[in-house]
């Protein structure tokens, strides 16, 4: 259950099932999608001679070539496929479409194919984002399709989206799942009653009724506000947050003195080989991973340079050129981690973080608080840093009688943190507040709870900087081990009477299982990282996990996320 191979699987085929030299023209929706699962030179190899946008109406008539056309089926690549076809350009069009094509728009299309150019028309299911092989998104981003009507209710433009990329997974992987939600999202509830009446409307794409080896849990981003709001130190995770990782790529042409070949930089875990197995590397072992690669090809160079640090391995990379075309992939990495270790430094976020984890996994009110006021009023730490400090602190606790919350907002203010950044703490606090939430993220609403907290933090941890677990890996934990199976299947109701208990009380646990996790509200590269942990861990079990949302979040996209919203 490979969402990337699943996509190339359709890349491949747009390549290949039109022979000779062709023209590839897509949408801007499908133009990220091709780049990242796809390379200019692969479709090249393929006879691809050129790439270029539907809508670019200044591209030459070449009728000499064939037209591939990979588009979504939106009445905005509708009309632009109808102006395309009253003047080709092309010889012969070949369409594919990433999703499923209403009947109207095929009449519109053959009303206006006077010249008969068009000599196929699919339906090729990959309408969905790819960041890698057990994460995907349905790329819902604020300026474009806002999460959020009002509340916790869906706009209806991102239901939509989010429905389409959903059903073209289904498809792309050939399965028809039983879906669950969580009982208090009633966003998560829409989505699944959207999604399976269109499987039962498509039953001739989609199959016969659910199989049990299948199961969508579709949960909500409000049960879980704190993955988000965390400085995670694992590779992928940490260009996500400090760098921006945008449809695979990373734009470092800020970054001074950085070299040309390394202004954008393409991460990709099959073209990329250090990337593939460094991306799951907390940041201190990336250092020692970085340099024995390093010096790997240092010694074809018979050079005695000391690396002992990511600047000793810059200026080794800047004195052998050599060593640039030879190492390909490493270079950029050096670059990368570089800039991620100045950031560190610079908005001093080893501190920040660990005040962050005290605060998402231990319950110790006073000393949180004094260490929060001395970050707040710390001229060195960034606004936005303290904020979500201050975030985490409510979260925690919200119902606790000493609460000081107010008395952190007006500290934020009086330090000269903008007020619309100060107001993302009552944001956060009706969004996901504790009457908002389903379960004790925190473990302190009760005595019993409280207690396993305390017993919890005795244990010690390897790291203090990556105590905290996102509650999706617990939640799908207990459920692979067969653990509260009744408290389960309370949480997670399933849409159809019919299908069978998610875990049966006596037994051992989930195995024979496929998994499609889905967050509404987006999810994070550090969830993207517990469920890789989860598929190695349960992979004797034969459970395959993969993971979904309707965005991926950095701490900045999601608080932009919810500022855009009104929550009463």
């Amino acid at each position: 259950m490979d969402a990337l191979k699943a996509a190339q699987y359709y890349t491949n085929r747009i390549a290949t099932d039109t022979s000779g030299m062709k023209v590839l023209l897509l949408d801007r929706e499908t133009t990220p999608m091709i780049s990242l699962v796809s390379t200019q030179s692969h479709l090249l190899s393929k006879e691809v001679f050129l790439v270029d946008r539907l809508d670019n109406v200044r591209r030459d008539t070449m009728r000499h070539l064939k037209c591939v056309c990979f588009l979504r089926p939106t009445d905005a690549s509708i009309q632009a496929l109808v102006d395309e076809l009253r003047n080709p350009k092309y010889g012969d069009y070949y369409i594919y479409f990433s999703n499923i094509l209403k009947k109207s728009m095929i009449e519109l299309l053959a009303e206006n194919d006077e010249s008969e150019a068009v000599r196929e028309i699919q339906e090729f299911y990959a309408d969905f984002y790819v960041a890698s092989p057990a994460l995907f998104h349905a790329g819902l981003a604020p300026a474009t399709h806002p999460l959020f009507a009002e509340g916790h209710s869906w706009n209806p433009g991102a239901l939509g989206r989010t429905v389409q990329a959903l059903s073209a997974l289904l498809l792309a992987l050939k399965r028809r799942p039983t879906i669950r939600y969580e009982r208090n999202s009633a966003m998560a509830l829409k989505l699944g009653e959207e999604l399976e009446y269109l499987m039962a409307h498509e039953a001739s794409l989609f199959g016969a009724r659910p199989a049990d080896s299948t199961q969508l849990l579709i949960l909500d981003r409000k049960n879980d506000p704190v993955t988000p709001l965390l400085t995670h130190w694992t590779y992928h995770a940490m260009l996500h947050e400090l760098l921006g990782v945008a449809n695979g790529r990373v734009d470092l042409s800020h970054v001074p003195d950085v070299r040309a070949e390394t202004k954008e930089v393409m991460l990709a875990q099959d073209q990329d080989t250090f990337f593939r197995q460094a991306q799951f590397l907390n940041f201190g072992d990336l250092g020692v991973s970085l340099k024995e690669f390093v010096d790997s090809y240092q010694s074809r160079t018979e050079s005695h340079h000391k690396l002992d640090s990511i600047a000793d391995m810059k200026r080794f990379v800047e004195a052998y050129p050599e060593f640039r075309k030879l190492s390909g992939n490493v270079s950029k990495h050096v670059a990368l981690i570089g800039e991620l270790s100045r950031i560190v430094s610079a908005r001093h976020l080893m501190a920040v973080s660990e005040l962050e984890q005290s605060l998402a996994c231990n319950e110790q009110h006073s000393t949180d608080l004094k260490a929060l006021r001395a970050l707040v009023a710390d001229a060195k730490v960034a606004p936005e840093n303290k904020v979500r400090c201050v975030i985490l602190y409510a979260l925690r606790y919200e119902r606790v009688q000493a609460n000081a919350t107010g008395e952190l907002k007006q500290l934020l203010s009086s330090c000269g943190v903008d007020a619309d950044l100060v107001s993302m703490v009552d944001v956060v606090l009706r969004y996901a507040g504790a009457r908002e939430r389903q379960s004790d993220i925190f473990q302190n609403e009760n005595i019993f709870s409280r207690g396993k907290n305390i017993f919890k933090g005795l244990q010690g941890t390897e790291n203090v900087y990556t105590q905290h677990t996102p509650a999706l890996a617990e939640m799908l934990d207990l459920l692979l081990r067969g653990r509260q199976g009744p408290l389960l299947q309370e949480q997670l109701p399933s849409l159809d009477p019919r299908a069978r208990p998610l875990v049966a009380g006596g037994e051992s646990g989930l195995a024979n299982q496929d998994i499609i996790v889905f967050v509404v509200g987006g999810v994070t590269m550090d969830e993207e990282r517990a469920v890789a942990v989860l598929n190695a861990r349960y992979s004797a079990q034969n459970v395959r996990i993969l993971l979904g949302g309707t965005s991926i979040h950095s701490s900045h996209s999601f608080l932009t996320e919810l500022s855009t919203t009104f929550f009463p």
